[in-house]
């Protein structure tokens, strides 16, 4: 919990303040006063009797009460000054910038958890420890830089790590970008990214409080925390971008089905943030990107008209909007020959509109004009304007500003003479401007953000039969289960399946083949990967070769059974699912066969999942065009493909015990998709 006094304290103590302020007490301190902190501030430092020409409280017990510390000494000595404060001078918020805690040692650990169960005794709030502290308009308890001007509609900004925040804002405050509070939360001892997103959302004032929020994130010790409160605050107005930092697939364990194997905790954070409407990016100036086009006016269309006086820029912007599906229209009209008139001889006015490395401030003008008022085919515009340095460009820049106050459609401005254009271009973002120096980060973020589409409404689940699951999942024992026991669950969820039985002799399997009919496929039961051991057999169409196989596919090594089924005809789909920790379960869907094996060609999506949800994991796979039906073949029945993947939903609902399962292949086609081999591992 985020206390008052955390946020809003009336006063503040620094323990470890110095008169260094190449320290960090001493940084600190000097922040705060700088800031203008309009409490009462003290200090405490046992070897000083005055610290930045204010009193020091040699011994802490002389303090009087405080709101918040902000304490920046070592590690060893925090727990019993946390305990003075906390039950002596009523502190109720804590910043501790000091290091040696958890991320150091064991017994590193055991300091920060006598900090915390102290602190949570008397309902306090802790950031850090081994952070560089916070930054918000009523103090600046932070001992780093850069310090922004803070304004209430740049952006919030919460990260786990106290470095990348600050290189965030290094990178980002040259471009104009602004920042409304910045939270370093280090170890989240108590209180990590998702409990500050937490109180944002559930403090959010939609007339005062910034609608951008940007995370910077190590470890999802709370996803579904995250997920409610993201989503919240993007149904409320906001916007997320976010960094998931430590993707790499050295972290994912190996797992012996498909799902197992694609399924990483890195395709969880992905899923995570799909469902919650979060744009994922992967670096400093991708985020600075995403959130600079946040700070612009939102548009619909996905039409783009590239202005430029220079034309390799266009050309690699064309390319980069091009590669994230936004388009840069042709633009022919009489209208446009109008425009091509007011320009210099060899302009070009078709898209890029280029209007060649003599183009005029008045020129400009006429070009954004004519996209607002004649060019119904364009949405928003991206104007690329630099120099050679052979004249001062202040008066491009000037109209620049105004048509983008005035414009109809949003401007995205590239100014990429950020050195021989320097003073220019400080004088753009002096006027509350964002410069994007880099045209393909643009590109590529307008189609991250374009892309990312608003957190689905809650799900209806499927309707199953959620006592039999629970009688059937009671009587099973960890590890995969029975045939019969698969066919049991299905069936209860509502999930179609081919006719099969499961058969120990010869004559049962004759008497299965004549139930079931011609043709047949037998396979064994037992081995993980039957193919590979020649335990799947096709196309059987006699009695013969019924007694056969059962006799040949009886003896391949750990096979306890055979199973027969119906021969069904279609498209070879896949879904499947796995419990990802702490996330829940993540279900995985697409085309079966080379798709997954070699392609990887699967969606995701996190548990519960809807209908809307289920027919956009499939329209999102690059084999989606097969589904629709190719070359002409029937297209597969995407509503009964998508009615599969929420009634599985809705089954690990019912059974979370469900720690991994396979509906591979399914087959589909125009009549509906079917379940033709499944596998199911309980881990209780």
């Amino acid at each position: 919990m985020i206390t008052r006094q955390l946020t809003h304290p009336n006063s503040i103590v620094v323990i470890g303040a110095s008169n260094d302020i190449h320290k960090p007490g001493g940084k600190v301190l000097k922040n705060i006063i700088d800031g203008g902190f309009k409490g009462t501030l003290l200090v405490s430092n046992p070897k000083e009797e005055t610290v930045q020409g204010i009193r020091s409280f040699q011994n802490p017990a002389d303090l009087p009460t405080v709101d918040l510390a902000v304490i920046a000494i070592a590690a060893k000595y925090i727990p019993e000054l946390v305990e003075l404060l906390a039950f002596q001078k009523d502190t109720k918020a804590f910043i501790i910038l000091s290091a040696g805690f958890s991320e150091e040692s064991a017994e590193g650990k055991v300091l920060e958890d006598k900090i915390v169960a102290t602190i949570n005794q008397v309902g306090g709030s802790l950031i850090g420890p081994n952070c560089v502290g916070i930054l918000t308009p009523q103090h600046h308890s932070i001992f780093t830089e850069p310090i922004p001007n803070l304004q209430s509609n740049g952006c919030d900004f919460i990260s786990g790590s106290g470095a990348t925040a600050c290189f965030i804002m290094e990178a980002g405050i040259p471009k104009g970008l602004t920042f409304a509070n910045v939270f370093s939360v280090g170890n989240s001892a108590q209180m990590g990214v998702e409990e500050v997103l937490k109180h944002l959302d559930e403090n959010f004032d939609p007339e005062h409080d910034s609608k951008i929020k940007l995370l910077y994130i190590e470890n999802i010790s709370k996803p579904q925390m995250l997920l409610k409160h993201a989503s919240s605050l993007i149904r409320k107005g906001c916007k997320i971008a976010a960094i998931k930092a430590g993707t790499s697939e050295a972290g994912s364990r190996a797992a012996s089905s498909h799902t197992g194997a694609l399924a990483s905790s890195d395709v969880a954070v992905d899923a995570l943030f799909r469902k919650a409407g979060i744009v994922r990016c992967y670096g400093r100036e991708d985020l600075i990107a995403v959130a600079s086009v946040f700070m612009h006016p939102t548009f619909t269309g996905n039409k783009i008209a590239v202005i430029t006086h220079a034309g390799g820029p266009a050309v690699m912007l064309t390319d980069a909007l091009s590669s994230n599906g936004l388009e840069v229209p042709t633009i022919s009209c009489i209208k446009a020959e109008s425009l091509k008139e007011k320009l210099f001889p060899g302009s070009s006015v078709s898209n890029p509109i280029d209007f060649l490395a003599t183009g005029t401030a008045e020129q400009l003008a006429f070009i954004i004009d004519a996209c607002n008022d004649d060019f119904d085919e364009i949405d928003a515009m991206i104007v690329i304007f630099g120099t050679p340095g052979l004249s001062e460009i202040f008066d491009v820049y000037a109209i620049l500003d105004e048509k983008m106050k005035s414009s109809k459609k949003p401007i995205f401005p590239v100014l990429p003479s950020i050195l021989t254009a320097g003073k220019e271009v400080e004088f753009f973002l002096s006027k509350g401007r964002i410069n994007f120096p880099d045209e393909v980060n643009l590109g590529n973020a307008l189609g991250k953000v374009m892309r990312t589409q608003p957190p689905l409404e809650s799900v209806n689940p499927s309707s199953i039969d959620t006592a039999k699951i629970r009688t059937i999942i009671g009587k099973t024992e960890n590890g995969y289960i029975s045939p019969e026991m698969i066919q049991q669950l299905l069936d209860a969820a509502g999930i179609r399946r081919a006719g099969e039985h499961v058969v120990n002799s010869k004559e049962e399997a004759v008497q299965s083949a004549n139930k079931l009919g011609f043709p047949l496929v037998m396979k064994v039961v037992g081995p993980i990967h039957k193919s590979d051991v020649g335990g799947v057999v096709l196309h059987i169409d006699s009695l013969e070769k019924v007694v056969a196989e059962f006799e040949r596919m009886i003896q391949i090594k750990d096979t306890t059974a055979i199973l027969m089924q119906q021969m069904l005809s279609g498209t070879e789909l896949f879904v499947g699912a796995k419990r990802e920790p702490k996330f829940g379960h993540i279900i995985l869907g697409g085309l079966g066969g080379i798709f997954i094996e070699v392609l990887k060609d699967v969606s995701s999506a996190l548990i519960p999942i809807g209908k809307t949800e289920a027919l956009g994991m499939i329209h999102s796979l690059k084999s989606y065009k097969i589904i629709q039906g190719v070359r002409g073949q029937k297209p597969i029945d995407e509503d009964a493909f998508a009615e599969t993947i929420c009634r599985l939903s809705a089954l690990l609902e019912a059974a979370p015990e469900i720690a991994e399962i396979d509906l591979n292949p399914l087959l589909g086609n125009h009549l509906g998709v079917i379940a033709v081999d499944a596998r199911i591992r309980i881990e209780k």
